[in-house]
């Protein structure tokens, strides 16, 4: 059984920061690029970023260029979401997923191409 579990959610001022965490499990975790999505009340869920199997491609959406970073480590079976600068408009559940059906893509943007989602866990910015 896969299990993708997100921890490191809360609720920060906007300006601060949260470490958002992706532990996997009941899968090969270097075989699977990971991604970040995000839904907020009322909202689509939206792409974040997503990072490779390697950590050799990461890829981000243009509104948290510059201020969250993506990294992984395959021995811990864990993926990380660093968000600095946070804002208002960051609110929202964030999910991490998991696929290894592409390498490295551009097309690791789109939801549909994930086999796994985790639960999600809350962010909630205050301004």
């Amino acid at each position: 059984q896969v299990l993708l579990v997100e921890s490191g959610g809360g609720v920060v001022q906007a300006g601060g920061s949260l470490r958002l965490s992706c532990a996997a499990s009941g899968l090969t975790f270097s075989r699977y690029a990971m991604g970040w999505f995000r839904q907020a009340p009322g909202k689509e869920r939206e792409f974040v970023g997503a990072i490779t199997w390697s950590g050799g491609n990461i890829y981000y959406r243009d509104s948290v260029k510059g201020r969250f970073t993506i990294s992984r480590d395959n021995a811990k079976n864990t993926v990380y979401l660093q968000m600095n600068t946070l804002k208002p408009e960051d609110t929202a559940v964030y999910y991490c997923a998991a696929t290894n059906w592409l390498t490295a893509s551009t097309r690791l943007v789109e939801d549909s191409v994930y086999q796994y989602w985790g639960q999600g866990t809350q962010v909630t910015i205050s301004s």
